[in-house]
């Protein structure tokens, strides 16, 4: 029972940082465009960058079970369903 608390515990620190991941994500990718690769900023660049962010953000989704409805955390490759 303690080991489900502490998982329980790390989803719920998860889901709070959630919401901020995508802003960091249009930074973070902003940055490379203009920094490294150079781009100067017009509407093209930034329709890509805030597309490469919200291709790259988390989601957590509501699915329907037999036992349920649980969450899923996906990202990029990595799913996982807590209830």
């Amino acid at each position: 029972m303690a080991k489900y608390q502490k998982w329980l515990f790390k989803v719920k620190k998860i889901k709070l940082f959630i919401p901020f991941i995508f802003p960091i994500l249009i930074l973070l990718f902003g940055l490379m465009m203009y920094r490294i690769l150079g781009y100067e900023p017009n509407v093209y660049t930034i329709i890509i960058n805030i597309g490469s962010a919200f291709i790259a953000a988390p989601r957590i989704k509501k699915v329907e079970t037999q036992n349920g409805t649980e969450e899923q955390f996906r990202w990029l490759f990595y799913k996982k369903r807590w209830n």
